[in-house]
């Protein structure tokens, strides 16, 4: 198999021996996608989960259902690159079920295994790589080498990973890669003999491949195999030097209404971070679709990206500054539109309060937070952020009120919401003169970070205050 066909394969040719997915299966397969990544934007985690881990599980070797799958559940843990508490110890049964089948070569059962160890730690190192083990078996490449970057950047500095990467990488003439994997290997073990041999031959090999050595033997079997069969020979190695983002455009070529190769080049793009690319690949597919309301989220998405990616990239005051503005009105628009579409989604309604408190427009802002804060997960947060919009219009108590509820709500772990909460708590209750409250807070943030903000200043004030009385 190329080392550059496309994540989704033909019906023609279906990897490690499995049966061919035919197109009834895979419309439903895509279907059930679309449904998942729709649950994923809404922090549906759980659900979108279930879904992505049927999508894998039915076709394994599709690169782009393995990326959601992974991503949803990183999204799921916060990116916190541990994965669930006692992550160790869940999902035991599923553990030993992986080595098992990895010892028979039973290489779906290591995948669907696998799987279950992902849902509680999406960085668990070995169920990664034996994953990726599983896929170079079943000829599923592009998978394996997404399983072995995944592993690698949950662990690094891992010689053993970095092992196996550097040996995927050499097959697919990737040198750099594999060299500074081959180099990670020598720090970590400096007696290490094969790391030194394979960093030497590496550097030669990349060397007769600048050079354009191996291309010109290859164009004399060209010559070759052209005497005998010159139509077939000639476009078959012409096919396969395609890159996956060319194959995509013939297929959209062919089949302008096939939504999912726009998903899968339109995601190609993204990956790469060209976001402007990516814009147009949904743009195209808008006028495809006849405006479908998930592809113009998904261009939406982008298009906030390639916002911020401007910002980040540019150093002028002025140019930033305007890019700000149209990135805060941009996404206004977008979660108006989302909260309109989905009304009982409360992730949507906090991030629009966010977007309306950053303009100033305190009270469309309460409105949405006081209905976001029924989600348990972010009432800490919305009760922060009331508390700001009310001492804003001067509604002090209210304002008060909320600081010292956000003070409770806000778990430990979440110190930077925590602190702001007790930081506003305790300057406000100053402010009003109630000195028991405000010392209550000050104090309380001091212990955690006696250099946040003001906070010894206001302290001192307090005590000046205690002694004029």
């Amino acid at each position: 198999m190329a080392r550059d066909e496309e994540p989704v394969r033909s019906e023609k040719a279906a990897p490690g021996g499995r049966e061919p997915i035919t197109p009834v299966k895979r419309k439903r397969l895509q279907k059930i996608f679309e449904h998942a990544s729709k649950q994923m934007t809404q922090e549906n985690y759980d659900y979108a989960t279930e879904l992505f881990a049927q999508c894998v599980l039915d076709d394994p070797a599709n690169k782009i259902y393995v990326q959601s799958y992974i991503g949803n559940l990183k999204k799921k843990y916060d990116n916190n690159r541990t994965g669930s508490k006692l992550a160790k110890l869940k999902e035991r049964g599923a553990r030993s079920g992986m080595k098992k089948a990895l010892g028979q070569g039973n290489w779906d059962a290591v995948i669907k295994h696998g799987l279950k160890v992902l849902t509680v730690n999406p960085w668990d190192v070995s169920a990664l790589t034996a994953m990726a083990t599983a896929a170079e078996n079943s000829g599923d490449d592009d998978c394996e080498l997404f399983y072995l970057k995944c592993a690698l950047e949950a662990k690094p500095k891992d010689p053993d990973v970095n092992r196996q990467c550097a040996v995927t990488l050499t097959e697919r003439h990737q040198f750099d890669q594999a060299i500074a994997c081959w180099h990670r290997v020598e720090l970590a073990r400096p007696d290490d003999d094969e790391a030194r041999r394979a960093i030497a031959a590496l550097a030669v090999e990349k060397t007769i491949s600048r050079g354009g050595y191996e291309e010109k033997d290859e164009s004399k079997k060209m010559a070759a195999i052209s005497a005998d069969q010159p139509q077939q020979a000639v476009q078959q190695p012409q096919q396969s030097r395609l890159k996956p983002e060319d194959k995509l455009e013939q297929k959209i070529a062919e089949d302008p209404s096939d939504m999912s190769a726009y998903h899968e080049l339109a995601q190609i793009h993204i990956e790469k971070e060209n976001y402007k690319a990516a814009e147009s690949v949904y743009a195209r597919a808008m006028k495809a679709s006849g405006g479908d309301a998930d592809i113009r989220e998904r261009q939406e998405d982008v298009q906030l990206r390639h916002l911020r990616q401007q910002i980040a990239r540019t150093s002028d005051e002025e140019t930033q500054k305007k890019l700000r503005k149209e990135l805060l009105e941009k996404e206004v628009a977008v979660y108006k539109n989302r909260c309109e579409r989905y009304p009982n989604n409360l992730v949507f309604k906090y991030d629009l309060g966010l977007r309306y408190q950053y303009i100033g427009d305190y009270n469309e802002a309460i409105k949405l937070f006081q209905v976001a804060r029924n989600d348990p997960r972010r009432k800490g947060h919305c009760m922060l952020a009331l508390g700001q919009c009310f001492e804003k219009i001067k509604q002090y108590r209210l304002a008060m009120t909320h600081y010292e509820e956000a003070v409770e709500q806000i778990p430990d772990r979440e110190g930077e919401h925590k602190k702001a909460a007790l930081y506003r708590a305790g300057r406000l209750a100053l402010a009003m003169k109630n000195l028991d409250t405000s010392e209550k807070h000050l104090t309380t943030l001091a212990g955690i970070d006696f250099g946040y903000k003001d906070v010894s200043q206001l302290l001192d004030k307090l005590a000046e205050m205690r002694d004029n009385d």
